[in-house]
Formats: C-alpha cells, sequence, structure tokens
C-alpha cells in the first residue's frame, strides 16, 4: 500500500517533517544565541589583566596555577566556567551531527571550535591570551552536557523522526518495500556446480571403508601360507630340472652304445 493510498501513513510522515524542523530551529536558534554569549564572554578587551596574563601551551600549568595560587571560590570559578561554557556543545551540536560516531564528531568540533576562539583572543584581544587548558575545560564541558542530557534527547529525536530508525511496537510497514526476490538460475546453476564440487571432493563411507581393508596388514596364517607355497615351487621346479637332466644323460649313453657297434 503506498504513501497516497494509507492516510495514516502520510500523516505520520508530516507529522515528523513538522517536529525535525521545529527541533532544528529551536536548536539553530540555541546555537546562535550561545555564540553571542561566548563571543562576549571571551572576545570582551581585559586591559587590567594585560600584565598577568600570558600564553599557555603546556596542559596543566593553569589548573596547578588555580590550586596554588587562587582561593577556593576563585579556582572554582575559574575551572567551573570554563566547563560551563563547553556544555552547551554537547547538548546543541549532536543534533547536526550524524548518529554514526556521534561523541567522537561532538567532542572534535568543540575542541576545534575553543582552540579558533582561543587563538582569536590571544592574537587580537587585549588582555587575553591563549590557554590549553582553557581548550580542555570546555571540551570536557561538552562532554559532560552530552552523557547528561544531549545523547538522551538526540537519541529520541532520532528515532522519532528518522524513517530508518529503529521501529517501535506499534511501527507500520514501511510503504514500497520490495519482498526479497528467489535467486536467479545464473544463482542456482552455481550454487548446484559447488554443491557438486563438494559431493566428489568429501569421499564416501563405502569407499573410505574398502581403502582402509586394502591398507591394513594381512593376518600371520596368510603369510605363512604362502611362504609355504614360495618353497613349494622352488622344490617342484628343481626336481623337474633333476629328471630332465637325468632322461638327456640316458639318450646319450644308447646312441654312444649304437655307435661303437
Amino acid at each position: 500500500m503506498t504513501a497516497e493510498a494509507n492516510p495514516r501513513t502520510g500523516q505520520g510522515t508530516w507529522v515528523r517533517v513538522l517536529v525535525r524542523g521545529a527541533v532544528l530551529t529551536v536548536v539553530l536558534l540555541g546555537l546562535v544565541a550561545f555564540s553571542v554569549l561566548l563571543a562576549k564572554v571571551t572576545l570582551t578587551p581585559s586591559p587590567a589583566s594585560e600584565d598577568l596574563v600570558t600564553a599557555n601551551l603546556r596542559p596543566g600549568r593553569s589548573l596547578r596555577q588555580y590550586a596554588e595560587d587562587y582561593t577556593f571560590l576563585a579556582a572554582c570559578k575559574q575551572a567551573g566556567g570554563n566547563l560551563l561554557l563547553g556544555v552547551p556543545f554537547g547538548l546543541l551540536l549532536p543534533f547536526f551531527v550524524p548518529r554514526r560516531l556521534r561523541m567522537i564528531r561532538t567532542t572534535l568540533l568543540t575542541a576545534v571550535a575553543m582552540a579558533v576562539v582561543e587563538l582569536i583572543q590571544g592574537a587580537l584581544v587585549e588582555g587575553r591570551a591563549f590557554d590549553v587548558d582553557d581548550v580542555i575545560l570546555n571540551t570536557a564541558g561538552a562532554l559532560l552536557g552530552y552523557f547528561v542530557l544531549g545523547r538522551r534527547i538526540s537519541h529520541r529525536y532520532y528515532t522519532y523522526t528518522d524513517d530508518s530508525g529503529p521501529a517501535g511496537p506499534s511501527a507500520e510497514k514501511k510503504p514500497g518495500a520490495e519482498p526479497k526476490r528467489a535467486p536467479g538460475p545464473v544463482a542456482r546453476a552455481r550454487a548446484a556446480r559447488a554443491k557438486a564440487a563438494r559431493t566428489k571432493t568429501v569421499p564416501t563411507k563405502t569407499a573410505r571403508t574398502k581403502a582402509g581393508q586394502r591398507d591394513r596388514p594381512k593376518p600371520a596364517a596368510s603369510a605363512l601360507a604362502e611362504k609355504r607355497g614360495a618353497r613349494t615351487g622352488r622344490t617342484g621346479g628343481a626336481a623337474s630340472g633333476g629328471r630332465g637332466a637325468t632322461g638327456s644323460g640316458a639318450v646319450r649313453s644308447l646312441f654312444d652304445r649304437l655307435r661303437g657297434r
């Protein structure tokens, strides 16, 4: 039954399209708002900190400085702020990332985006510097947001709106689905030839039994009989040879006697 013939299927398709468009619109607006907030927080000049901040290319250096030189509240504010700054990436990016390797792609996109922001800070913004620990904290915040909430809501979104997603208990059969075709004559002929080749290669039970009988050693009685037969044959041959020699000698002596007379 096609989509035109089944109004319920067509209505479900339109509902999925509308839900997908509404969700993507909301997520896109949220991503734009977050980008504006991120630019305001990270790209605002800070002339008072120009002599205090320095570029950091060594992972863990700033975190160690937070723990040693800052108070507990100041350290939580610095580290926690960078973590929270990356959480929206873990909530919004899964809606635009393919389902395969979604977590890895979300992590890589977050790391690249925050690295670009840090480079712009160090190159163009007064009182700001590139810090690799900020990139690490932002990426960790994106992973936190993804595992806490982003993975669940994105999975439900794809399950509901994607036609190729897992079917529920009340899911209808897709229109236009063709049944599996039977194998053609060429495929059947190939299968028959392969089966015949396998049958020829494997020896039958009767052939294996006959081969085992031929290879089996003969019993001792039959071997003894063969030896006796061989001895008897040799003795008979010798006897017949002696009788032949004796007869020829008698004829020759008789012939000599006749010549003497």
